[in-house]
């Protein structure tokens, strides 16, 4: 008896698992001690590429199978002591795993990969392989000019979806030359010199997500939870139709509050599964560091902490560009040369640290490095220069923010890793769109340090409602540091700045969100109100408003999609009486109120 089985179906599978083991490969490879591997190490990188061999002949992908037979048998004489491991090894290593990863994004619809590079690393690997003693590297075999790989996004899965991001993406072309120092990322040309844009690749990762079984059998019980309380609910209100003292408020309410119970963990828990480690990003950074400082001839160590930090799959996938961004300047401009190091009595090698943790309803990403921080006397002379507006005796902070001014750049060359002066503005522009800010520090000759602070989930946000005129606007709880009412005496006018009021030992400007929004407001008078003292980029500032209304939990709902783009405001939210409600874009509102209150008369 025979019979035909369509492997189509498997596909998903083998694409996400290969993906992971492509994704493990790099990752233990960036690890090795080449000097004292760990044979643990060397057994894992091998299996690894024994199980993409195995699942690729067995799932009809002869390509990869091709690639990975000839590399099993050069890290099985590796891992067996047969011949040394060499930065060589871990350099094609490295290139094959780009070249697999090509491979896979082409059978999930991308651009095939050119024979004459399979060909060409194979052929090295099989050098390699043949050879006692890799002692002296071969002559170089000519880059091909072309591997096609499909456009970055997610193509297997979340950890790997972020290598071919970096295959692709960074501005190295592919090498894997025999002679090549460093295993470069992949990139897509027709012509030497013309990138070309592959279209994307859909696949299933980018509408899947992974979800343990607990999370499911958590939100069944959850189900259920909910299922008794509405029928509890209903009998309740059943009991009250037909009985002459009418409904049992007290037991209605009691039903009620258990109904608000049940939703708000059905809430979290469905949320939860939305929630990623920051690892799925964090994994593609000691790769991309390395080929930089090879090819920067810098020694330079990535130090991650906190990788098991959770945060919404939607932020992780809108952080990935600026971190990277962030990341590459620490390493070209961060970091010194090793005879500037020396000079300076620093340690040859550099630390670029990456971090990240949770701060009241935020997530906090830090981008360090202990290079030479930022020049203030180089950025104000750049700013003037370029005709940067600069304050008269601008204090650091505000200097350190002239680099995010659209353009601006103090590099004095123009290199293929940076110094276009394209990026930090955008960087900036990015993080803000997700509710989020950018935070700078920076001490001249000792490092400097960028904080991203991003909400935990774009879905869901706390908030405090606030009232302006017949008008209710939600300002996000994490821009809050306090509210207060004011005396009369502590606000005052000043001719530069407007209205500022006196909080805390110093004047804050004060902008009236009625002004703001051209509403008319109960009260013109700061101590009749309310302030809330928020921080934005721009420094602290104080929001006039006509009352607080307290603290909420609101579900985010898009304007752009549903309505159109407003001006100081970056979302909307359904009230419980059925109302929308504006959710304040705090750091453009602050902007708006510098402009003239005759801006409304229209």
């Amino acid at each position: 008896m025979s019979f035909d089985m369509d492997m189509s179906e498997f596909h998903a599978i083998f694409f996400e698992e290969a993906g992971e083991h492509l994704a493990s490969l790099e990752s233990l490879l960036l690890e090795l001690d080449r000097d004292n591997p760990d044979p643990e190490h060397l057994n894992a990188i091998f299996r690894a590429a024994h199980s993409i061999k195995g699942s690729s002949s067995t799932f009809g992908f002869p390509d990869m199978a091709a690639v990975t037979h000839d590399l099993e048998t050069l890290l099985d004489r590796v891992r067996k002591q047969e011949m040394p491991l060499t930065d060589h090894i871990i350099d094609i290593t490295l290139a094959a795993r780009d070249v697999l990863l090509a491979q896979l994004a082409h059978h999930q619809g991308g651009e095939p990969v050119a024979a004459e590079v399979v060909e060409q690393l194979i052929t090295e690997i099989r050098r390699l392989a043949a050879s006692a003693d890799d002692m002296v590297v071969a002559p170089a075999v000519a880059a091909p000019d072309t591997v096609a790989v499909a456009e970055p996004a997610e193509v297997v899965s979340e950890s790997s979806a972020a290598d071919v991001a970096d295959a692709v993406d960074a501005d190295p072309v592919v090498s894997v030359a025999a002679a090549s120092v460093t295993a470069e990322p992949v990139r897509a040309q027709d012509k030497p010199g013309n990138v070309v844009k592959m279209p994307k690749a859909s696949t299933a990762s980018e509408t899947s997500i992974r979800v343990s079984v607990e999370k499911v059998d958590q939100l069944i019980n959850l189900v259920g939870e909910l299922v008794i309380t509405q029928s509890m609910l209903a009998q309740t209100a059943q009991v009250g139709m037909n009985s002459d003292d009418g409904l049992d408020h007290e037991k209605l309410n009691e039903r009620l509050q258990q109904l608000e119970r049940n939703t708000r963990e059905l809430q979290e828990s469905v949320m939860s599964i939305r929630m990623l480690p920051v690892s799925s990003v964090f994994n593609r950074f000691p790769r991309l560091v390395r080929d930089l400082a090879g090819k920067l001839g810098k020694q330079i160590e990535l130090r991650t902490i906190g990788e098991a930090t959770e945060i919404d799959r939607g932020v992780i996938e809108k952080i990935t560009d600026p971190l990277t961004h962030l990341i590459r300047n620490s390493v070209d401009h961060g970091i010194e040369t090793e005879a500037e190091r020396e000079a300076a009595g620093k340690p040859v090698k550099g630390i670029v640290t990456l971090s990240a943790y949770h701060q009241g309803g935020s997530v906090v990403i830090d981008i360090s490095d202990d290079g030479r921080g930022l020049n203030r006397d180089k950025l104000l002379s750049k700013a003037r220069e370029r005709g940067v507006p600069v304050a008269e005796n601008p204090t650091d902070q505000d200097v350190w923010q002239l680099i995010f001014a659209p353009g601006f750049s103090t590099a004095e060359a123009v290199t293929d890793v940076s110094g276009r002066g394209v990026g930090m503005d955008v960087v900036k522009r990015n993080i803000e769109q997700l509710g989020g800010r950018v935070e700078l520090n920076s001490v001249t000759g000792k490092g400097t340090t960028i904080s991203i602070r991003l909400p935990l989930t774009l879905a869901i946000m706390d908030g405090m409602s606030v009232g302006i005129g017949d008008q209710t606007y939600i300002v996000p709880l994490t821009a809050i540091i306090e509210s207060l009412r004011p005396q009369a005496e502590d606000v005052k006018s000043v001719a530069s700045r407007g209205r500022v009021v006196y909080v805390r030992g110093e004047y804050l400007p004060l902008v009236a969100l009625h002004e703001v929004f051209c509403l008319t407001p109960k009260t013109d008078r700061p101590e009749q109100g309310i302030l809330i003292i928020v921080d934005t980029e721009a420094g602290r500032h104080a929001l006039f408003v006509d009352e607080l209304l307290g603290q909420r939990q609101v579900v985010i709902k898009s304007l752009e999609s549903n309505y159109r783009k407003v001006p100081g405001i970056s979302a909307a939210t359904i009230m419980g009486d059925g109302s929308v409600s504006m959710i304040l874009d705090v750091s453009e509102a602050v902007r708006l109120g510098k402009r003239s209150p005759l801006a409304c008369a229209v």
